[in-house]
């Protein structure tokens, strides 16, 4: 099991967009990031040719955020102690590392 000091991320669908795992790997390994789950993946109209992710909702205990890549967009639901904002600045860090 993971140091206490990482999230763990919870594997319970076996498809992921490409490139998204190792992206919320990274996410985990930050501070107050508790639980990282992926969830459904749809398909979405517009077509975003890089990685993106940003909150879309508050859930109990975190947020939801949306994860999309070309016409793929996958939710991924986040346990956190973090802020809004502290929240989106750890996926723009996730993103860039």
């Amino acid at each position: 099991m993971a140091n206490s000091e990482t999230g763990r991320l919870v594997w319970n669908h076996s498809t992921h967009l490409d490139g998204l795992i190792p992206i919320l790997e990274k996410l985990i390994t930050i501070p107050g990031i508790n639980t990282v789950t992926p969830g459904v993946i749809s398909r979405a109209k517009g077509h975003s040719p890089k990685m993106k992710l940003r909150i879309s909702v508050p859930i109990r205990g975190g947020y939801k955020v949306i994860a999309r890549q070309g016409k793929t967009v996958q939710e991924v639901f986040v346990v956190t102690d973090l802020s809004q904002k502290q929240l989106e600045v750890a996926l723009t860090n996730s993103l860039s590392r």
